[in-house]
């Protein structure tokens, strides 16, 4: 495989791409700090719908997020299949349940396409991009856009 050095570090982007609902997705690699293998999580009273509970990840005690009831699809059905990705969102690490997890990418940033403007759910400020590939398109996630400081996930912050 040839390399082509003169594609400069800040012209690509770093990303991890995932499942959910045969749908592909992706975040930058700088968010992620694991990608653990499914495991039960405590459920918490009262949650978010996305919120399925809590897990005790190496004595820090995190939220797990339905990443697809985040974004307003079906919920998420887990199996041995399925990841926990963990993420750092405004200083705070939350699980984020995803079908299976793809592929660690780096693109050119040349190839992540702005958003079509359609007037609809605020979700659209989820994503940051589509990557058109052959045959297939990823949405770039902004997980900073998708998680906001005032949401109730802040209880769980050390």
């Amino acid at each position: 495989m040839q390399v082509n050095s003169s594609i400069n570090t800040l012209d690509t982007l770093e990303i991890i791409a995932f499942h959910l609902h045969e749908q592909e997705f992706c975040v930058r690699t700088t968010t992620i700090r694991e990608i653990r293998g499914w495991g039960p999580a405590m459920p918490i009273p009262h949650a978010p719908a996305d919120v399925i509970g809590v897990m005790n990840l190496r004595g820090t005690v995190i939220p797990i997020i339905d990443l697809a009831t985040k974004l307003g699809m079906k919920n998420t059905e887990p199996n041995e299949r399925s990841a926990i990705v963990v993420a750092e969102v405004h200083g705070m690490a939350m699980g984020l349940v995803v079908d299976r997890v793809s592929d660690i990418l780096t693109i050119a940033s040349s190839l992540l396409q702005p958003v079509p403007e359609i007037s609809v759910s605020g979700g659209m400020r989820y994503a940051e991009g589509i990557i058109a590939q052959a045959g297939s398109m990823i949405c770039f996630l902004n997980l900073e856009n998708m998680f906001e400081r005032s949401e109730p996930y802040q209880a769980f912050a050390a």
